[in-house]
Order: C-alpha cells, then sequence, then structure tokens
C-alpha cells in the first residue's frame, strides 16, 4: 500500500513547526508519490515549506507529484522537503532493493544530523514509517534516526571540496540534496559537484533526492536535476 496520496499539514509538527506560532500561512501540503521520469517532476502551487526569517515569513512550493523514477533498472525517488528520504530508504530496505548496514552517502549544502524528539523502534511497519517522517522528523533530523536502527553503518556527509574529492568504495545508498547547488556552495566547481555525482549515482545501490524548497530557487532546482540525469 502507498501512504503518500496528498494531505496538507496543519499542526505544528514535522515540518510545519518551524517559526509556526509567527506565521501567517499555517499549513504545509505534502503531495502524492507516482511513478514517472524527469518530465514529471514539476512545480506546486501549495506550499511546502513555511518559516519567519529576520522577521519576514517566506513560504516556498514544492513539487506536484513526488516521482519513484528508474534509471538504469535502479530505483530513484525524488522529492521536495528531505526528511522524505527516511521513508524510502525504509519502504526500499523493505522491497530488498539494499543491504542493510551499507554506507550512507549524504552530499548537501547542511549536515541534516540534528537529534529528534524520539525514535521510531522499527520499520517494519510502514505507516508507523509514515507517520513518523511527516508528523515527528523534519529537513534537519532525518539521518540518526536512520543509523540509530541499523539501515546505514555510517554516514559520509559530502558538503565541501574536500568532501568532493574523497573515494568512496563499497555499496551505499547515495542521498543527495540539490541545495548544495545553492549560490552559497558555488565555492565548489559547478562541473566538480555534477561530476561527482553522477558517478556516484552509477555506483549507488538507491538514489534518494530532495529539491530542497526553502533552500535553493526549485526551477533551477529542476533544471540541474535533469542536467544529472542527461
Amino acid at each position: 500500500m502507498e501512504y503518500y496520496k496528498g494531505f496538507f499539514i496543519d499542526e505544528p509538527v514535522g515540518n510545519n513547526v518551524f517559526s509556526y506560532e509567527e506565521r501567517k500561512i499555517k499549513s504545509i501540503y505534502v503531495p502524492p508519490l507516482k511513478e514517472g521520469n524527469l518530465n514529471d517532476v514539476k512545480l506546486s502551487n501549495n506550499i511546502a515549506f513555511c518559516e519567519v526569517d529576520n522577521g519576514k515569513e517566506i513560504s516556498a512550493k514544492g513539487l506536484e507529484y513526488f516521482i519513484e523514477y528508474k534509471f538504469n533498472e535502479k530505483d530513484v525517488y525524488i522529492f521536495d522537503n528531505h526528511n522524505h528520504a527516511f521513508y524510502f530508504w525504509a519502504k526500499s530496505l523493505k522491497c530488498n532493493r539494499f543491504k542493510k548496514g551499507i554506507k550512507l552517502i549524504h552530499i548537501d549544502q547542511h549536515k541534516d544530523m540534528r537529534e529528534p524528539d524520539n525514535y521510531i523502534s522499527n520499520i517494519d511497519n510502514l505507516e508507523e514509517v509514515f507517520k513518523y517522517t511527516n508528523y515527528n522528523l523534519n529537513v534537519g533530523n532525518f539521518i540518526k534516526p536512520a543509523l540509530n536502527l541499523g539501515m546505514f553503518s555510517k554516514v559520509i556527509i559530502i558538503d565541501s571540496s574536500h568532501a568532493f574529492s574523497l573515494e568512496i568504495d563499497g555499496e551505499f545508498v547515495l542521498d543527495i540534496d540539490l541545495d548544495i547547488f545553492s549560490r552559497d556552495m558555488d565555492y565548489i566547481s559547478y562541473d566538480i559537484k555534477m561530476n561527482k555525482i553522477k558517478d556516484l549515482i552509477d555506483k549507488a545501490s538507491l538514489v534518494t533526492i530532495a529539491t530542497s524548497p526553502f533552500f535553493i530557487n526549485q526551477e533551477y532546482a529542476i533544471s540541474v536535476l535533469k542536467e544529472i540525469f542527461s
């Protein structure tokens, strides 16, 4: 059963918790998942993330659909807010798409290693994983629960010039946040980032990709996404 069918989060939970009391916009949207290709990755008219920054309320539109995409017989999941990766890791592990305990390669402007308020005890029940992903986790704290459950033995974070030069061996899941291409990360060559990501995709057991609406212009993020798979 697929749990991503499109819904709003109205309470101050998950990604809707940020600056909730200060905001005029009190609701964010989580889109449905569908099988598709890169042409199906489109912007929605719904707000996926909202926060008050320096006294200004900033709202960001997310994707129309989350996409399950086959690339060279490999599963690729494309979504907007990054915490959804947790659900797709659990779903993929349950479907034997990767071996439990392999490495996680996390390419991101941010480390996303904050502590969640609570930890889920197992991932056997995908409905519970779905609820935990959407109502407990947020864009900054979804990796530690995966490590705590033993989904991955370790995480290698690629967020610097030095990290992009690392040689990665063995089996791994590749997790990409497209905000690595944001202006704040322009000190790392675009070509270095693009070439490394393409190389790692070829070697990965599974690929998860976040477009991160609050942290990078989404039209630009989608154009970069399409180049990654060109």
